[in-house]
């Protein structure tokens, strides 16, 4: 958080854009508070605007850490 107050988020990569209906899901990482963070944001849309929102965030560890090679994405 800044002074001030406001989170530090920063989307570096887009992995997934789907969409069905109304629906748009995207799967991105960048950095969360200095961490390397994925992200999973769905959007309802209706009449052309964003009615709700909804998401999860969660740190990806360091490689050597990965219980396999598939990795995150």
């Amino acid at each position: 958080m800044t002074p001030n107050g406001d989170f530090i988020v920063r989307y570096d990569k887009v992995h997934r854009l789907l969409a069905e209906g109304d629906f748009v899901l995207t799967v991105s990482e960048g950095v969360k508070h200095g961490v390397h963070s994925s992200f999973y944001d769905l959007f309802h849309v209706s009449n052309l605007k964003l009615v709700e929102h909804w998401d999860t965030t969660e740190a990806i560890p360091a490689q050597s850490q990965w219980k396999n090679n598939n990795g995150k994405f």
